[in-house]
C-alpha cells in the first residue's frame, strides 16, 4: 500500500538565539559559536525526531521580525526554540511575537554545566547571562500571551530533550492538522449529539478542511478496481495475516475477501486523488458499497490515515494527528469506543472496540482475517482484521463541540491482556485499566461531557496531546493518577469561565 506521507523526516525546527550588540564583536563570537553547539546537540538527539536548525543570532528588532516571518512562509518549519543566551531586551522581540504563527518553544539553558567558580569574571558574567536574559524574554511573552512551552535544564540532560522530543512532536501534529482534508462519504448517525461539530470552527482552530462526497462516487472508485489490481492485494493479505480458510482462493467465501480488497483499492485512490489525510463512513449510509468497509479502514489506518466511523470527523482528526505525532515509534493510533465493562471489584476493566474498524497498528502479533455477520447496516458479511491490542501504557483521547469551543479530554491507561479468551467477539479490540481508578476515570469522564469515541494512541503520550493542547489554543482536560472528582469537577467549572473570556468580547 502506498503510504499515505506519515513521516516527519521533511520538518525543521529553528533555534533563535537572542543577544544585543552592546557586548561587542568578541562576545557576540562566542555568542554564535555556543548557541551552534547547542543546536547541534538539539539536532543529534535521538528523541528529538526532527531537524534542528540553528539560525544566525538576532540582535535588533527588525532582524527578529524578519526572521518570524521566514519562519511562517516556511511549510517546512514546525517550530521554533528561543533562547536567551545574553540579555536580549524583550521590547525588541515584540514585533517577532507578534508576528509569529509557528509553534513556540522557551529553552532556558546556558553553554555551562558547571560554574568555573575560580575563573569567574565579569567577561564571563557578560557572556553567560540567560539566568535573567530568559527572565526578561518569559516576561514579554506572557505580557503578549504567547502561548509556548517552556523547557529548563542543560541540553545534555537527556530529560530536556525528551520534553523537546515531545513538543516538536506536537507540533508536526499541528503542522499536518492546518494542511488536513478530511472526505465524509455520507452523513453523521442519525440522532448522534457528540459526532455532531462546527466545522467552520474547525478549519479556523485547526486548520483542518471538512467536507462531504456521495458515498455512491466511493462506490464508483470501489467497482472500478482491476482484477490484477485485486489479485495483487489479496496476495499480499495472505502473506501478511492467518486468512481463515473460507476466505482463501478456493474458499467458499474468497469473493467477499475479494470485495474487500476492492474497497480498500478504491477508497485509497478516492483519497489520493482529492489529498484527503483523514475520512469518514457510516453503516447507514452505505449506497452501492455491498460490505461496510473493515478491513481497509484498519489497514488505511495503520498507513496513517485518519479514520471516525458514523462520521465521527472529529475523531478521524485526531487519529491523523496521533498518527503524524507517534512517528516513527513502536505502538500506532487507532480509532477506539469504550463499549463494555469487567466490573469485578477492584480488578475493573474496559473492554474497547468497535463494529470493524480498530487499527492492527495497535499489536505486535499477526491478525487472523476473517468474515462474519454484522447485523446492522443490511450489506453483506464484511471481513476484518481480529486480533488483541498489546498490553502497555496508552493513552486515550476525546474531542467534543462545547458550541463555544473544542474540548480534548485525555485519560491515561494501560492495555492488558483480556482476562480470558474472546472467542465469540471477532474484531480488533482493547482491555485497558484506567487511571486512576474505574470510578474516577468514568465519573470524570461523563462530568467532562466527553466523547464515546477516541483515538487510543500506544505510540505517544499524555504530555505529546498537552503540548498540541497547548500549541491549538485548545481546552485540555487530563484524567490520570494524580485526579481526583472533586478538584476535576472544579476544573471544568473553572475552564468554562477562562475559556469563554480568553476568547474576548
Amino acid at each position: 500500500m502506498p503510504a499515505l506521507s506519515t513521516t516527519l523526516d521533511q520538518y525543521e525546527i529553528w533555534f533563535f538565539t537572542g543577544s544585543q550588540n552592546l557586548y561587542g564583536e568578541e562576545t557576540l563570537r562566542q555568542v554564535a559559536d555556543q548557541s551552534q553547539e547547542i543546536a547541534r546537540a538539539l539536532d543529534a538527539a535521538g528523541d528529538i525526531p526532527v531537524k534542528v536548525v540553528w539560525k544566525p543570532v538576532l540582535k535588533d528588532s527588525d532582524s527578529i521580525r524578519r526572521a518570524a516571518l521566514d519562519a511562517n512562509a516556511n511549510d517546512n518549519v514546525i517550530g521554533l526554540i528561543a533562547w536567551m543566551h545574553t540579555f536580549s531586551p524583550a521590547k525588541m522581540w515584540i514585533a517577532g511575537l507578534d508576528a509569529l504563527t509557528k509553534p513556540l518553544l522557551h529553552l532556558h539553558t546556558q553553554a555551562n554545566v558547571e560554574l568555573p567558580w575560580a575563573d569567574i569574571d565579569f567577561d564571563f558574567m557578560n557572556l553567560n547571562q540567560a539566568a535573567h536574559g530568559d527572565r526578561e524574554f518569559g516576561y514579554i511573552q506572557t505580557r503578549l500571551g504567547v502561548a509556548r512551552k517552556t523547557v529548563v535544564g542543560h541540553v545534555s540532560n537527556p530529560g530536556v530533550t525528551a520534553q523537546i522530543g515531545s513538543w516538536s512532536r506536537a507540533a508536526a501534529g499541528w503542522a499536518a492538522s492546518r494542511s488536513l482534508k478530511v472526505a465524509r462519504f455520507g452523513d453523521n448517525m442519525r440522532y448522534v449529539a457528540v459526532t455532531e461539530g462546527d466545522k467552520t470552527e474547525a478549519e479556523l482552530r485547526f486548520g483542518v478542511q471538512v467536507n462531504t462526497w456521495g458515498v455512491n462516487e466511493l462506490a464508483d472508485a470501489v467497482h472500478a478496481s482491476s482484477d490484477a489490481a485485486i489479485d495483487a492485494l489479496v496476495a499480499e493479505y495472505e502473506d501478511l495475516y492467518e486468512v481463515v480458510p473460507e476466505l482463501r482462493n478456493g474458499g467458499d467465501r474468497h469473493e467477499s475477501l475479494r470485495y474487500g480488497a476492492a474497497i480498500e483499492l478504491g477508497l485509497l485512490s478516492f483519497l489520493e486523488e482529492g489529498g484527503f489525510g483523514a475520512f469518514t463512513t457510516s453503516f447507514e449510509d452505505l449506497g452501492a458499497l455491498r460490505q461496510l468497509p473493515g478491513l481497509a479502514v484498519q489497514r488505511l489506518m495503520a498507513a496513517g490515515y485518519g479514520f471516525g466511523a458514523e462520521g465521527d470527523w472529529k475523531t478521524s482528526v485526531l487519529v491523523r494527528i496521533a498518527n503524524v505525532m507517534g512517528a516513527g515509534l513502536p505502538g500506532g493510533a487507532s480509532l477506539m469506543e469504550d463499549y463494555t465493562y469487567d466490573l469485578v471489584p477492584g480488578q475493573e476493566l474496559i473492554l474497547g472496540a468497535h463494529m470493524l474498524e480498530v487499527s492492527p497498528a495497535l499489536t505486535t502479533t499477526k491478525p487472523t482475517l476473517e468474515i462474519h455477520p454484522l447485523g446492522i447496516g443490511g450489506k453483506e458479511d464484511p471481513v476484518r482484521l481480529v486480533f488483541n491490542a498489546d498490553p502497555g501504557p496508552a493513552v486515550v483521547v476525546a474531542m467534543s463541540d462545547m458550541r463555544d469551543r473544542f474540548r480534548l479530554v485525555a485519560n491515561v491507561v494501560e492495555v492488558v491482556e483480556p482476562t480470558a479468551a474472546l472467542p465469540n467477539l471477532p474484531v480488533g479490540r482493547a482491555v485497558w485499566r484506567p487511571e486512576p481508578d474505574f470510578a474516577t476515570s468514568a465519573a470524570a469522564w461523563l462530568t467532562a461531557g466527553a466523547a464515546h469515541h477516541t483515538v487510543m494512541s500506544t505510540a505517544v503520550g499524555i504530555e505529546v496531546f498537552h503540548d498540541f493542547a497547548e500549541i491549538a489554543r485548545t481546552e485540555l482536560l487530563v484524567i490520570d493518577k494524580t485526579t481526583t472528582l472533586r478538584d476535576f469537577t472544579r476544573e471544568v467549572r473553572w475552564n468554562q469561565a477562562y475559556y469563554r473570556l480568553a476568547q474576548g468580547l
